[in-house]
């Protein structure tokens, strides 16, 4: 039971960090997935198959009340949709450890971005 509590409180905080940061949720869901007993390339995978629906559902959420245009995105989603067919290539190909060290590198640029 006490995991399952657990496991809904990160689910909760995945999705405001997506909503806020812009599907930067697998921040948290990555570890997490990873907590839960799968592997690095099992978390990476599944983070995304979580953030999806939630990015989703922000995105709708913000097109509804005005906040994103349509036209903005559009330019994005060809080259978005094929680096994620090329990330799905390479994590077939790329060790756990350097996935977890490019993850790791990621978070920490980012993080520092962020601050400043």
């Amino acid at each position: 039971m006490k995991k399952k509590i657990i496991t809904c409180v990160l689910g909760l905080i995945t999705g405001i960090v997506s909503a806020l940061l812009g599907a930067g949720g697998g921040m948290i869901a990555v570890p997490s997935l990873k907590k839960a007993g799968l592997s690095a390339k099992e978390a990476h995978a599944n983070a995304v198959a979580v953030i999806l629906p939630i990015a989703l559902l922000s995105a709708i959420l913000y097109l509804i009340n005005g906040r994103m245009e349509i036209s903005d995105v559009l330019p994005f989603l060809p080259g978005g949709l094929i680096g994620a067919y090329l990330g799905t290539l390479i994590l077939k190909k790329i060790s756990p450890l350097w996935l977890v060290r490019i993850f790791g590198g990621f978070m920490v640029y980012l993080g520092v971005r962020m601050f400043l």
